[in-house]
């Protein structure tokens, strides 16, 4: 089966990049325990960059960690894909820098709308573990056409946020999907429930990989893909809840 998470793929497991079956292998009680650290090491820097800006109240101070957060995480992840043996070591760091922008982010989101940090924490784990119990149930099975599927609306959905960071360089904004209008909730709705799907999907190549006896590194890698489903499921959730709160207005 293929995850449409780019990190988790059929590839992950094979090729050059992953000797399987040579010294300690992946367990699946091994990469929960991974990525416990790394949802740690999210939960720690978001802390530091809540309490900074909530010490000194200035939106305009938080530029910097959003930024080092976005663009450092984004740069970490790509080398992570390509380095996969590195992951012992990019998987914490990338979490961390994951952890600045989400916790400037979410401070300033919680000065405009009190509440919905805790509101959209609450609700990532929950689908989370709602997730899990539906796929350990047999509930949700990862079948070749569930997954062609949601590889196909995420890629629908990647085009489309695409397709809207080159037309605002110009200017031209793409009319109510990025509202606060029925439109833009109903598009939030189906983006949020596409990320929910994909963790169905994560958590099948995490299992296949154990299954396959994926070296120990992967591991490290294989909670990093999964905390990268997270990290996007998070931002849609509370993308969505701001959309809500706006449209009571």
């Amino acid at each position: 089966m293929k995850s449409s998470n780019p990190v988790l793929s059929e590839a992950t497991y094979t090729g050059s990049a992953v000797h399987v079956g040579y010294g300690p292998t992946m367990t699946i009680s091994g990469t929960v325990n991974k990525a416990g650290i790394l949802m740690l090491c999210v939960l720690l820097s978001a802390a530091y960059t809540w309490n900074q800006f909530f010490a000194a109240r200035d939106i305009a101070s938080m530029g910097g960690y959003t930024m080092i957060g976005a663009f450092g995480g984004f740069i970490v992840a790509m080398v992570t894909v390509f380095k996969k043996e590195w992951a012992p070591i990019t998987a914490p760091i990338y979490a961390l820098l994951e952890g600045l922008f989400l916790g400037a982010l979410s401070a300033t989101m919680e000065i405009r709308f009190p509440g919905i940090a805790i509101e959209s924490v609450a609700l990532t784990f929950g689908t989370c573990l709602v997730m899990l119990m539906m796929y350990r149930s047999g509930m949700i099975r990862a079948t070749p056409n569930f997954t062609r599927g949601i590889i196909a609306a995420t890629g629908g959905i990647a085009l489309v946020y695409v397709v809207s960071m080159v037309l605002g360089l110009f200017h031209v904004q793409v009319p109510g999907i990025f509202g606060g209008g029925p439109i833009g909730i109903l598009f939030s709705l189906g983006v949020v429930t596409i990320a929910a799907l994909n963790l169905i999907l994560d958590f099948n190549m995490i299992e296949e990989g154990a299954r396959r006896n994926a070296p120990k590194y992967m591991e490290w890698y294989s909670a990093f893909g999964l905390m990268v489903t997270l990290v996007w499921l998070y931002l849609e959730i509370i993308r969505l809840l701001a959309k809500l709160r706006d449209n009571r207005r």
